[in-house]
């Protein structure tokens, strides 16, 4: 017996598209009964503002073939088989391999990412056309434990001064969970370790600042109940759940752009679900619509940068599936060190 399958017709730049979608009627989040049919119609709804802030760049697909309460990996290169409107560009890897990598471009490419059991879209910082120079400063605050959304939300405008002194014009996003995304538009004049340096330079600036709410500490045991400022988010291939993006928690959250306005209000983060958002772009609009505009410039910032190396404050640790960097301390977190 032929398994369930249905037609969606998916507008486009090139007209209407047919894709099919399959199992259809299969829960996604159990807990809130959304189904593949309905995640498929969300990203139809969300696909102009989605594409702005995601599309024509490399992105990663977090693909859960059982729902969101089972196993999930992660796809990056175009799978076998796909249609003709699933692009991809060569993406060279910290590690110096390269690899394609998946490029939507258009609706249908959406959809079609939801027929192969995507729930989360993990977009790159650089577009296609130049994979290796991002066109955003992303800055990650990551509530610890005995913290949560409220102590991120009180610390996002003075990270937000910190960039306007350096040049630079910040917009907010929901992280579909606890914290708050802030991306700054900046020119693709640096590669991925310059901004990286960039963001720590915020990060130590906004640490100086607020040191009893803030952490730069990339070792869990050191941060306290403070926010991290999650500088490795900023490398190459190191991604975070894009604007419109759905989660994969059990109230099927989006990672959702916001207006300061509404952040100094009180928003929260778990009112903005898959059945939530598309009424509010309709209300309201995209908050995003003109965030690449007026790109900035990260000078600045790599000033600061290079005035705390000067000062003695030296490289950070990266991630433990990265080569060893230039500069880079021991990645042995303190207690360990200490007792060998």
């Amino acid at each position: 017996m032929a398994s369930e399958r249905v037609t969606l017709t998916v507008p486009g730049p090139d007209g209407d598209r047919e894709v099919s979608l399959s199992s259809p009627d299969r829960v996604i989040w159990p807990a809130v009964g959304i189904t593949k049919r309905e995640l498929a119609e969300y990203v139809i709804a969300v696909a102009e503002p989605f594409l702005r802030a995601n599309g024509h760049r490399p992105v990663s697909l977090e693909r859960f073939p059982d729902g969101v309460a089972g196993e999930s990996f992660f796809s990056k290169n175009p799978p076998r088989g796909a249609p003709d409107y699933v692009h991809e560009v060569m993406c060279t890897y910290n590690s110096g391999r390269k690899h394609p990598q998946v490029v939507l471009d258009e609706a249908a490419a959406i959809v079609w990412a939801v027929q192969m059991n995507t729930v989360v879209f993990h977009p790159w910082a650089s577009l296609a056309a130049d994979t290796d120079d991002p066109v955003e400063l992303r800055i990650d605050l990551d509530p610890q434990p005995g913290t949560d959304f409220a102590d991120a939300a009180a610390v996002a405008p003075a990270l937000r001064e910190v960039l306007r002194e350096a040049g630079l014009d910040a917009w907010l996003k929901t992280s579909g969970n606890r914290g708050i995304h802030v991306f700054c538009p900046i020119e693709p004049t640096h590669e991925f370790l310059d901004v990286r340096h960039a963001v720590i330079a915020a990060g130590r600036e906004l640490e100086r600042r607020m040191p009893d709410k803030v952490t730069m500490n990339w070792w869990k045991e050191e941060r306290g109940e403070r926010i991290f400022v999650d500088f490795n988010q900023a490398n190459r291939d190191r991604t975070m759940a894009g604007a419109y993006s759905p989660r994969a928690l059990p109230t099927a959250t989006v990672a959702t752009p916001i207006t300061w306005e509404e952040l100094a209000a009180g928003v929260d983060p778990g009112a903005f679900t898959v059945r939530t958002v598309p009424q509010r772009l309709a209300d309201l609009g995209d908050p995003w619509r003109d965030l690449q505009k007026t790109p900035g410039r990260i000078d600045t910032l790599l000033e600061w940068w290079q005035r705390d190396l000067d000062a003695g404050l030296g490289e950070m640790p990266f991630p433990p599936e990265f080569p060893k960097m230039p500069g880079e301390p021991p990645r042995v977190q303190p207690s360990r060190a200490k007792k060998d």
